[in-house]
């Protein structure tokens, strides 16, 4: 953790969507439930020209659109913290500007400023400089990076050289929001604080695994970045490689910063590059969804394009502790339910004691939810109460721990509350470092240069399916089903 608590948050594209829809309201609940800094002062920028009460205007009207009303605690309390400075960051005027206004936010002896980016990735190095030239990124400044961060190593190493130039990694907070989803950061409490797991996490015993993240929805305003990136840079390269990361690391000497990403990027070096047929691409068309018709891509986008919007990958981490033991990761838009899930398979149990009693034996699994439901489901075999004549009956039993039920207590947060707060307070543990980001952007890569060389385009998949049926394929070879 490093050693100043931020009295002051500047937020760059304040006026955006990622800003109404999930940072205003983040900051608002962590106000109404007193753990935002008495002193913190908010200062947003954007392009738009606003006077400080015309953007707290947009914000309540965030807030009332998209927090829940229990959950807004004073909101005016919270809206007397803003003001707002309009920037073109594409040049070096109105940067003193800027500084000025943070400086007028006020500042204690302890404090310091935390500058949430979230930003098109061309303006990175235009903004990195303008803080630079007006003295924005001194030793009581941190720095907070919105993905997408680069479409490959080469230009991700780009933009983090920029930064670099400016912060030290120790100052700098590479965003997934995945992180910051309870669920998540339970997989390390399920795994890490109960004897019961960890001296089973090995292929010793567990046969797979496999990462779902679906989407029910398309291009969803995203038209120009989504056919530019595509399911890989977009989902797998950050948030299913992190999950996979978190499945498959090694216990952490502790829960800080640099003892869990140290044992995360090691996972991250350990993957196998895929060979092209252990991966699968797809692009939806028009099909229904929820019993509603929806377009294709193709018609979504209003040209022909060979982005995939679905991907399937058998994936290898080539250490001792997972030897063998495949991960199955697939995600894709227009998929019949929105799900984020991920399952580990047990082997079956080495010698069956009810072999030709009709048991129905089944080997167990561990079912982690992480949306749309935050649970835990273990299944386990249990034997049918009653008389049979042919012996014992076994059937599966699902021991659910659901988070919401379990912990009746605790409000439901969004993802960016507990990283917005770790980035106030400096702490790293739930962001990326730069030697993450880099080795999951050299597998991407790796993937991506087998398809060109192989000539690998998406094969189409109706929308309201489960993507191409070479995904099914995929597993099926291997005697595995998808969860679904």
């Amino acid at each position: 953790m490093t050693e100043f608590k931020a009295d002051r948050l500047l937020l760059f594209g304040a006026t955006g969507d990622l800003s109404r829809r999930k940072l205003l309201p983040s900051l608002c609940a962590l106000d109404a439930d007193g753990l935002l800094p008495e002193d913190l002062a908010i200062i947003g920028t954007a392009r738009s020209e606003m006077t400080d009460s015309e953007f707290r205007n947009m914000a309540r009207a965030a807030l009332e659109e998209f927090l829940p009303a229990e959950r807004r605690g004073s909101m005016a309390q919270f809206l007397n913290r803003l003001t707002y400075q309009d920037l073109d960051a594409s040049t070096l005027e109105g940067f003193d500007a800027l500084a000025e206004r943070v400086e007028e936010a006020g500042s204690s002896e302890d404090g310091g400023l935390a500058i949430f980016l979230s930003t098109a990735p061309s303006l990175f190095e235009p903004t990195i400089k303008g803080l630079q030239k007006a003295g924005l990124t001194g030793e009581k400044v941190r720095m907070c990076l919105e993905k997408p961060l680069g479409t490959d190593l080469e230009s991700s190493a780009e933009i983090n050289d920029a930064v670099a130039a400016a912060f030290p990694e120790k100052r700098i907070f590479r965003i997934d929001h995945y992180l910051g989803k309870e669920t998540v950061q339970n997989l390390l409490a399920l795994r890490f604080a109960n004897i019961l797991f960890e001296p089973i996490w090995n292929s010793n015993v567990i046969e797979h695994v496999q990462i779902t993240v679906a989407e029910t929805v398309g291009l969803e305003g995203r038209v120009a970045f989504y056919d530019d990136a595509g399911a890989l840079r977009d989902m797998v390269q950050n948030h299913m490689l992190q999950l996979l990361a978190l499945v498959a690391m090694e216990p952490p000497t502790s829960f800080g910063a640099t003892a869990v990403r140290d044992e995360k990027v090691k996972v991250l070096r350990a993957l196998r590059p895929a060979e092209a047929s252990e991966t699968v691409t797809g692009q939806y068309r028009a099909g229904a969804i929820g019993g509603q018709a929806v377009p294709g891509y193709d018609e979504e986008l209003g040209k022909d394009s060979d982005t995939e919007t679905f991907t399937a990958i058998k994936a290898h981490v080539d250490n001792w502790r997972w030897k063998g033991v495949p991960f199955y990761l697939r995600t894709g838009k227009r998929l019949p339910e929105r799900v984020t899930e991920i399952l580990v398979q047990f082997r079956c149990v080495p010698h069956s004691i009810f072999e030709g009693m009709g048991a129905g034996l089944k080997p167990n699994k561990l079912l982690i939810g992480i949306q749309p439901e935050e649970d835990i489901t273990l299944s386990l075999m249990a034997k049918v109460p009653g008389l049979d004549e042919d012996g014992v009956r076994l059937r599966e039993v699902p021991l659910k721990i659901a988070m919401p039920d379990a912990f009746a207590e605790a409000e439901r947060r969004i993802a960016y509350e507990r990283l917005l707060l770790d980035l106030i307070k400096g702490d790293q543990t739930l962001f990326v470092r730069r030697d993450e980001v880099e080795a999951q952007w050299q597998w991407i890569d790796s993937i991506r240069a087998e398809w060109d060389k192989h000539g690998v385009t998406p094969k189409t998949y109706t929308a309201g399916s489960w993507g191409p049926t070479a995904a099914i394929a995929l597993t099926e070879r291997d005697g595995v089903s998808w969860h679904e």
